[in-house]
């Protein structure tokens, strides 16, 4: 009999976030000037029915409203509980058990999680020793692929680097990718709106890969957990397979569909802000001698020693940040993310109380 419980459950532990409340959050990502307008309207017509019944099996309603607004058929989309459960639904669609998935590290903290879920195993590749010079932390693309993985996950913009993959190196990823029994590749896009290069639109267009996006970021829906992907109707198929029915409420599905309308501008106008802001951050801290890596995102990674002391300082300042100790690559580091500038403004108060000049110049990376 398999042993309870499984062995490669053993070291996985419960996701607990700090729950300890501050001013500023800026530990997690979300969108810090609340939720689209359109969602909450959707939310307030609410009927008793978008309780009481099932939604439909896979959201055809948000699946509608994505497959228009990419140019695809509806048969190109699918939807799921957070794009979490679409990378899980991935994943297990793409790779039997004890089949390897490979990743540039670091990444979204998930996917080790997710790969072990599944009873897969995992292919973590580190950056190049020379990545500062390079001004890159991929690795490069025959080495994602050594081994024949089942699967590649690339995550960009990248959680938590902010790192936007170049156009050339996902092209060639995918054309390898494309040959007789290569990979089926994830594209992880969760914080494509941020930076506006994406490769939602061809991912149709080839035969073994996903592109997976969330609303739970740019459109300040992370409370309601919708995601989606765009693939080849074939893969798209085999993922919904995985993935079951029933997985985006009603309501989620009717706040997720005038959110993506976006008819009054609401998204573009907090993500031009999030990108104001990030630069004037980046200029804030550079002046401060501290060296925040490049970021497509609406977060920046800011290196800097002994992380967790420091977000500790940091929070009893009134602002909450993300310690990420001993990154591949770049060591401790701590991820902020942008939000309106007067968050911004306690941040840096923050920093300047806990940072000194000596330290500042250690923090270099």
């Amino acid at each position: 009999m398999t042993p309870f419980p499984r062995e490669a459950f053993k070291p996985l532990v419960p996701y607990v976030p700090d729950p300890r409340p501050v001013p500023w959050d800026l530990s997690d990502n979300t969108n810090l000037w609340g939720t689209h307008p359109a969602a909450l309207e959707a939310l307030r017509n609410a009927t008793e029915d978008d309780l009481a019944r099932y939604p439909t099996g896979y959201g055809d309603r948000l699946k509608e409203s994505v497959a228009e607004s990419v140019g695809v058929g509806p048969e190109c989309v699918a939807t799921d509980c957070g794009s979490d459960d679409l990378l899980d639904s991935a994943f297990r669609a793409a790779c039997d058990p004890g089949e390897r998935v490979a990743f540039p590290v670091p990444t979204f903290s998930m996917i080790p999680l997710l790969t072990r879920m599944n009873d897969l195993d995992t292919d973590p590749v580190e950056p190049p020793r020379d990545w500062r010079e390079k001004g890159s932390l991929l690795p490069p693309v025959d080495r994602l692929l050594e081994g024949d993985p089942s699967a590649v996950y690339v995550c960009s913009p990248n959680n938590p680097t902010g790192e936007v993959a170049p156009r050339e190196w996902i092209e060639a990823l995918l054309d390898a990718a494309a040959a007789e029994g290569g990979p089926v590749v994830v594209v992880d896009e969760a914080y494509a709106e941020f930076d506006e290069r994406s490769f939602l639109a061809d991912a149709p267009h080839r035969k073994r890969v996903v592109v997976t996006r969330t609303l739970s970021k740019a459109y300040g829906l992370a409370g309601l957990r919708v995601g989606y992907g765009v693939g080849d109707p074939e893969l798209i198929h085999e993922i919904e397979k995985s993935r079951g029915p029933y997985k985006v409420g009603r309501l989620s599905e009717a706040c997720a569909v005038a959110a993506l309308a976006d008819r009054e501008g609401w998204t573009s106008r907090v993500t031009d802000e999030v990108r104001t802001n990030r630069k004037a951050l980046v200029q804030a801290l550079e002046e401060r001698g501290l060296r925040p890596l490049p970021s497509g995102s609406n977060f920046l990674l800011l290196p800097v020693a002994d992380g967790a002391r420091v977000a500790e300082g940091i929070r009893a300042h009134g602002v909450a940040v993300r310690p990420l100790p001993d990154l591949p690559g770049v060591g401790d580091g701590l991820r902020i993310t942008v939000g309106p500038w007067e968050g911004m403004e306690r941040l840096l108060e923050a920093v300047d109380q806990v940072l000194a000049p000596a330290s500042q110049e250690a923090s270099g990376g």
